[in-house]
């Protein structure tokens, strides 16, 4: 199996794992229902990076662009547990005003949160883009 595939499906079943045991805390976070949020999303983010791993040997791409797409879809996964449970132990409603509301940090943690969703929101839109153009029918063998 391929050494990247294999880390890919790991990775997987480790995020999944956090969001498990992101759920026995969510409670007792400033804001549960973020904490919920934080747990679902690792619990999707770990099923994706096990889909990904899934097909990962069908991702037709150079070298560096592959390269691209998996550590974009680890730090994209990983960065989005951990940005929402940043964003439910600081109560903080940046970016999130559903399960935000009500809810506000100080300045820094609000600037901070913000940062964090952006730049996991790049990182998966990239990865996306990436896996997609290496999965046309045209990509070389």
């Amino acid at each position: 199996m391929n050494d990247d595939r294999r880390r890919l499906l790991w990775h997987g079943m480790f995020l999944f794992l956090l969001g498990l045991l992101t759920g026995f805390v969510e409670h007792s976070l400033t804001n549960p229902r973020m904490g919920l949020a934080a747990h679902l999303e690792g619990v999707m983010n770990g099923i994706f990076l096990l889909a990904l791993g899934s097909i990962w040997a069908e991702v037709r791409l150079a070298a560096g662009a592959k390269a691209a797409a998996y550590w974009c879809a680890l730090f994209g996964t990983y960065a989005n547990w951990a940005v929402v449970l940043l964003a439910a132990i600081f109560g903080t409603a940046a970016l999130s005003p559903i399960t935000g509301a009500g809810h506000s940090g100080q300045p820094w943690q609000e600037s901070l949160v913000t940062a964090g969703f952006v730049c996991v929101g790049i990182a998966i839109v990239a990865c996306a883009i990436l896996v997609l153009f290496g999965l046309r029918r045209t990509a070389k063998q």
